[in-house]
This record gives C-alpha cells, structure tokens and sequence, in this order.
C-alpha cells in the first residue's frame, strides 16, 4: 500500500480531530470521513473531540445511502449495525408496536427500504403497511398534478368489475394478499380477489422505465415506482419497469402496484447500466412509439463501450431514451457529467426532472 493510501486509512480511523495534520483532498474520501464522523464524531468525551466546524448535511436516511455507496458491503453492514445500536433502531427492526407508532413519511419509508432486508414476520408486515400508506398518499398527490398536465385523464379502475374465472388476475390477487400468509398453517387468506381489466390500448406509446436501485437514487426509486403506478393507468401507455444493479429484474408483471414493486428493491451493490439498456432494447418492439427512460446517476460500473454503444443503437432504431439523472420532488441531482455529455452527444436527452416535468416532457414527444 502506498504511503498516500495509508496516511488516508489513519486519516479517517483518526477522524477530523487529524484534519490539521493529515488533510484529506480527495472527494469520495471526504464523503467518507463525513459518514464517520456522523456515527462516530461524539464517541470521545468533550476534552478530548471538538468535532467538525459547520453543520453536516447528512441525516439518518441519506446516511444510510451514503455508506452503501461509499463502502464494501461488509464494511457498510458493519456501520449499519453499530448504527442501529447508537440510534435505537434495533426497535424498528424487532418490535411491531413500536414501529406502527411511527408516522407514515417519506423519511422513515427510506429507512424502512434501507434496513427491510433484516425485518422479519410482523415487523416487515407493518413495515410494508407502512410503506402502502406513504405510497398511497405520494400517488394522490401526483395523479392530482398529472391530471392537470397535458398527458391525459387518469383511469383509475386499474382492475375490471366484471368478475368471471376467465378474467381473474391471479398473480395480482396472491401479490396483494401476501400480507394475510399464515405461516404456521402454511395458507393464503386471500381477502380480496382482483381481474383484469378490459380496457383496450390503441396503438399506444411504449414506455420502458429503467431504474438504477444504487443507494444513493433512492429518492429517485421511490417516485419511479409510484410513477409506473400512475402510467399503468393511463390507456395511452403501455409500461415496462426494469430495475437493475449489476443484475436486472423486470417487475412489469406488477407495475401497477408500487408497493410489492418497492419491497423488491434491494439497495446496494454495483452498476451495469449497459447491461440494463441491452435488456431494455430487447423489450422494444415499435421503435418509433417507444421511449425508454433511465433513471440513474450513470456511474457507471462495468463497461463505457457497452454502455454508449447501446446508446446509440437505441437512439439510431428511432427510439427516444431519456437518461434522468434525478427523478423527485427536488430534481437535484448528483451524477457523472462526463457519461451525461457523451450520451447527450449521442442523442440521447440527459437531464434531472421532477414527475410533473417528465410527464409534460413525455407528452410533448407524443405530440410530435
């Protein structure tokens, strides 16, 4: 290890107390001293750590983000568990009650997706409660600006009246009763049954979300998968949601359930995003009515050549990829600019929205 590496590592086991005599210069580094230091800044007494000067940016939710990012898998479950331990969330993670006295938020959805991977039983059945109710509430509030948008009127009778055997919609009605599983008899309770629907689409425009589930799009996640939701039930569309990592799994089977779409992410891990525009093409099957939308910050983690190749045969075939860096409320978005120039360079449109501008930005293509 060289001695810059090394003078680095005992930078950030020493903390900021050491920034005079090793100052780190890097910016990945320095985010990481910041995620430290978030955890670990009041573990001496007062005599001997002042802390950092000025505010940290950072709270429970992006921290857990940024060490996902940041640090190996083990070394990030390492910090998550020390961190569970100094913010008393073991309690989220093992008692029910106390979690359903928690409000419902955006901010304790992200924790809920963080740490789902170590719920268990009746915990992660409040937990997905949880996550419905939020979810319900961020879908009211889109579907009322997106109906005032040039899009179109919302269907909202996503699933049929007409109640027959031929027309059941059994995937759905196991996914949405799931919650009512009864471990020790080994039996659904299914509480509800759903069909489907009899709308019909004519020649309607193909859109291919395709999601990066890093840690740090997490916001970006969430509003992807209420989206699809909300386009699943528009007539003029026909939805295709991929999320990937260094994996790809396509959850258009349950597009209009963003609940069941959220409680499959699973945060972390690397990058291909080449990899999931490949899988994205293969879906295409009308060029020129179909437009694939990539949500990610493009850092990407496998191959460049692949990555702008497949750029450039989806945007040659007369398809419209939209590369969003963000996709929230606040469109604030953090992502590698030179992967964003050289896919802008290529055709493709490169930029941050929020839901309603994306929708707007999605109608003026349909028009033209």
């Amino acid at each position: 290890m060289s001695n810059g590496k090394t003078l680095n590592r005992w930078r950030l086991i020493l903390g900021k107390d050491a920034n005079k005599e090793i100052e780190l210069q890097d910016d990945m580094l320095i985010r990481m001293d910041n995620t430290l230091e978030f955890l670990y800044g009041n573990e001496i007494g007062d005599d001997v750590r002042k802390g950092g000067s000025g505010d940290s940016n950072l709270n429970v939710p992006t921290w857990l983000n940024e060490i996902r990012e940041l640090f190996p898998k083990e070394t990030s479950e390492v910090l998550q568990r020390h961190a569970l331990d100094r913010y008393q969330m073991t309690e989220i993670l093992n008692n029910k009650e106390v979690l359903e006295q928690m409000k419902p938020n955006t901010n304790l959805l992200k924790i809920i997706l963080n740490l789902k991977s170590m719920m268990k039983g009746p915990v992660l059945d409040a937990a997905r409660i949880i996550i419905g109710k939020v979810v319900s509430e961020l879908t009211k509030k889109l579907e009322s600006e997106i109906e005032r948008s040039s899009l179109g009127k919302i269907n909202k009778q996503s699933s049929s009246s007409i109640r027959s055997i031929r027309n059941l919609d059994i995937k759905k009605t196991i996914r949405r009763n799931l919650h009512n599983y009864d471990r020790e008899d080994k039996r659904l309770m299914v509480e509800r049954l759903y069909f489907n629907g009899r709308i019909k689409h004519y020649n309607p425009w193909h859109v291919i979300l395709v999601v990066d589930e890093s840690g740090s799009m997490l916001s970006s996640v969430i509003h992807s998968a209420v989206m699809a939701g909300i386009f699943a039930k528009l007539p003029m569309l026909k939805t295709s949601l991929v999320i990937f990592d260094t994996n790809i799994v396509d959850l258009s089977d349950r597009v209009d359930d963003p609940v069941e779409t959220l409680m499959s992410v699973q945060l972390g891990g690397g990058t291909d995003i080449g990899k999931a525009l490949i899988y994205a093409n293969s879906l295409i099957e009308n060029p020129k009515k179909t437009m694939v939308v990539l949500i990610s910050d493009l850092e990407e983690g496998a191959s460049y050549n692949t990555l702008y190749n497949i750029t450039n045969t989806i945007v040659e075939s007369g398809s419209k990829l939209i590369a969003l860096t963000a996709l929230d409320e606040n469109s604030n978005p953090v992502y590698s600019r030179h992967v964003a120039e050289k896919m802008a360079s290529l055709g493709a449109y490169v930029g941050a929205l929020t839901p309603l501008k994306l929708v707007d930005f999605m109608s003026n293509i349909m028009r033209n």
